[in-house]
């Protein structure tokens, strides 16, 4: 390992930590978004908080934040190795979920995660999203959604005969996914849990 990739792993935790959520919220309406909705700096509180039109962009730029690393790093770094693209990943996937910008809290990870599968994996990612796309339209709940789609890519990724390094990484996303989620799994036990077009009440709600 070089100095070189050090940096650009470090690089990858800063561009994946971006809080892309926080600062649209910031300029879209003047408000901490960790006080509204569910608290989450992810798309989803977006749309609960701001709406479709907030909530689309910060999608797109939080898939980005994942996509960059994994694509464009490994040719910085001049490697072109799978595990390089890994690391810095996984290092963009953490800076979303733990942001340094804002006291280490961020989203889940789900559009950073799949963004850095669209870079490795990108038939894993077309089946993944079609399948959360399904799951939102037919249920409108985002965590069903997201944590199927989860489970949905560590096979595709087998049968699309990635190198080992990027399915054991898929598996343990899907993992990650699945205990980011622990709290949306328990309001979904209480038929609790959020509709995909209901708005937030003002101010912070549970979980």
């Amino acid at each position: 390992m070089t100095e070189r990739t050090w940096l650009l792993v470090l690089a990858s935790y800063l561009i994946g930590a971006f809080p892309t959520s926080y600062v649209t919220a910031r300029l879209v309406r003047g408000i901490d978004l960790r006080q509204h909705g569910s608290g989450n700096l992810g798309a989803t509180n977006v749309f609960r908080v701001l709406g479709w039109k907030a909530a689309v962009p910060v999608f797109m730029v939080d898939i980005f934040k994942g996509f960059a690393p994994a694509f464009f790093f490994p040719r910085l770094d001049g490697s072109l190795r799978w595990e390089w693209a890994l690391a810095y990943g996984a290092a963009a996937i953490l800076g979303h979920v733990y942001s340094v910008y804002v006291r280490f809290k961020g989203g889940k990870g789900v559009a950073t995660s799949a963004g850095v599968f669209l870079a490795l994996a990108p038939w894993a990612v077309v089946v993944g999203l079609a399948v959360w796309l399904l799951l939102v339209a037919t249920t409108r709940i985002v965590s069903i959604a997201s944590i199927v789609a989860a489970l949905v890519v560590p096979p595709m990724v087998y049968l699309t005969h990635r190198p080992p390094p990027v399915l054991w990484m898929s598996l343990a996303l899907m993992a990650f996914v699945i205990w980011a989620h622990r709290t949306n799994i328990g309001r979904l036990r209480r038929g609790e849990e959020h509709r995909f077009g209901q708005r937030a009440r003002t101010g912070r709600e549970a979980g």
